[in-house]
Order: structure tokens, then C-alpha cells, then sequence
């Protein structure tokens, strides 16, 4: 079993990505295999709706110039995802947009390829925000008919400066719960 997370901060070891490896070690303590893929700084170009995806049906994006089909591949390969954003002006970052744009309509076109694998979003923020990109993240789980497993509040932590998600404890405690029962729900799956 494994979960492929995606960071969506340019910032390769910054808030996002230790907010993400929270989960990933409380997976690791169940036996699941993780990964995290740098997503963040990649050049990824968005959608252009040229229904590739939807006329073609072969699990691949019609745009073939960046690294998006595989990183779709990837997270179809999982079996279970996490996506993490900090917030970028109330929202997530351009990238974790164009794996959310992409990923989905390829997994929709293509007889929803993502049904039933359990995902979940990962958020950093300053102070506002985080809402709507936590949100935004979870708009690709539902319309994709996966499973989202919850915490005991929402997957954030807030932190602005490096360093600073090690002084949210609640934060560290809600994604360590989401690990928990991320892990719990793949392996009844499994079963």
C-alpha cells in the first residue's frame, strides 16, 4: 500500500511539506508506503481544455510539454493521496491548480479513474485563507467520488515564517489524527 503526497510549495522542506510529512509518518507507523512529490516550482502549464482526456481516453493529458501526465500516473498509481498547498492570497498555489485541473478531468474522462481512493488536503497558512484553499483542494476528491477521511478539525497548520508549524500544536495533533485515520480507511479497504 502506498500514499503519494503532493507539495504544492515552492518551498521544497518548508511548512507545507512538514505539515505533509506529519501524515506520511503516522502512515509509515501502519505499514503504508509514502511518497512526497515536489510539485512546487515545477512549470505546469494549465488546462487548455482540448478534451484530449475526454475524446482519446488513454489516462493522459493532450498536453505533453511538461510533467503533469506523469504526476497524474502517480497519483493513479496510489492508493491514496494527499495534496498540500500553503495559501497564496486566499488560495492554493498555481501548481497544486494545475494537478487539481488536470488530475480530475483526466480521471473523469477516462470512467473516474480516482473512485474511491481515499485523499486528503494538507494546509499551511499565515492567518487567512485557509478555507478556501483547503476547499479548493477537496472540490477535485468529490467531484472524483473519492474517499476523504477527516481529523478532529481541519488538515492545517498555521505557520508563516519557517520553521513556525512546530509551534501549532493543534495543527500537529489534527494531521497526525489524519494520518491515523487515513491509515485506518486504506487498510479496511485493502481488506
Amino acid at each position: 500500500m502506498k500514499v503519494v503526497a503532493f507539495n504544492g510549495s515552492p518551498h521544497k522542506k518548508g511548512n507545507t511539506y512538514q505539515g505533509l510529512l506529519i501524515v506520511c509518518d503516522a502512515l509509515e507507523k501502519h505499514g503504508i508506503d509514502t511518497q512526497i512529490i515536489q510539485l512546487g516550482g515545477r512549470l505546469l502549464q494549465g488546462c487548455i481544455d482540448c478534451r484530449h482526456c475526454r475524446n482519446i481516453n488513454d489516462r493522459r493529458c493532450g498536453i505533453a510539454s511538461d510533467d503533469m501526465n506523469a504526476l497524474i500516473e502517480s497519483a493513479l498509481d496510489a492508493d491514496g493521496l494527499l495534496i498540500g498547498s500553503p495559501v497564496f492570497y486566499g488560495n492554493i498555489t498555481p501548481e497544486t491548480k494545475c494537478l487539481i485541473d488536470r488530475l480530475g478531468r483526466v480521471a473523469r474522462s477516462n470512467g473516474y479513474l480516482l473512485k474511491r481512493k481515499p485523499a486528503a488536503a494538507v494546509v499551511t497558512a499565515r492567518r487567512n485563507g485557509g478555507a478556501f484553499a483547503f476547499s479548493a483542494i477537496n472540490y477535485l476528491f468529490h467531484a472524483n467520488q473519492m474517499i476523504v477521511p477527516c481529523s478532529s478539525n481541519w488538515n492545517y497548520v498555521m505557520a508563516g515564517e519557517p520553521g513556525e508549524w512546530q509551534n501549532d500544536v493543534e495543527g500537529i495533533e489534527t494531521l497526525t489524527n489524519l494520518g491515523e485515520n487515513m491509515a485506518w480507511l486504506i487498510q479496511k479497504l485493502s481488506d
